[in-house]
């Protein structure tokens, strides 16, 4: 089973994760962009994570950029509200200062009311500190909770057998 109309934050690491064949998330990743692309997710990113993807040697940079126009994924701009959003998440020491840019990320996507954060990023991003104090710091802020997730728990399928 597929929630439709999720609306899909991909973060940096899922963009990796597409073309990363030995990776655990690989088939679960590929299977993300097939579905965005049939329709039934809406995929947003950031200018963040086109800044890191452009940071990427080639061919992997080309290739990952490729996936934006491929999946036709909407590139939010930061602004002045997620730098702050961003900068609460680093202040409560949610996310290291040093990886801030992983702050930015969770506060595009709140800020844009998006309902989910892809990210195999295990160090900052998606972990149950970063999990349950950003959906506290978003609720004071007047933010909805975002749910942080791999591209495997995207799919509501875990029942499908029973």
């Amino acid at each position: 089973m597929v929630i439709k109309n999720l609306r899909l934050y991909i973060e940096t690491t899922v963009f990796n994760y597409y073309f990363d064949e030995d990776r655990d998330g690989h088939a679960d990743t590929v299977r993300l962009f097939d579905a965005v692309g049939a329709g039934e997710f809406g995929a947003y990113t950031s200018t963040h994570a086109t800044d890191e993807l452009r940071e990427a040697p080639e061919p992997k940079r080309s290739n990952m950029l490729a996936l934006v126009d491929k999946y036709c994924v909407d590139i939010f701009k930061a602004n002045p509200e997620s730098y702050r959003l961003a900068n609460l998440y680093v202040h409560n020491k949610v996310i290291p200062f040093k990886y801030r840019i992983d702050a930015a990320h969770i506060a595009v996507a709140s800020m844009y009311s998006l309902d989910c954060v892809v990210s195999y990023n295990f160090q900052h991003i998606n972990r149950s500190r970063t999990k349950l104090l950003t959906e506290r710091i978003n609720y004071e802020e007047g933010y909805k909770g975002i749910f942080i997730c791999t591209a495997k728990e995207v799919f509501i399928d875990e029942y499908a057998s029973e």
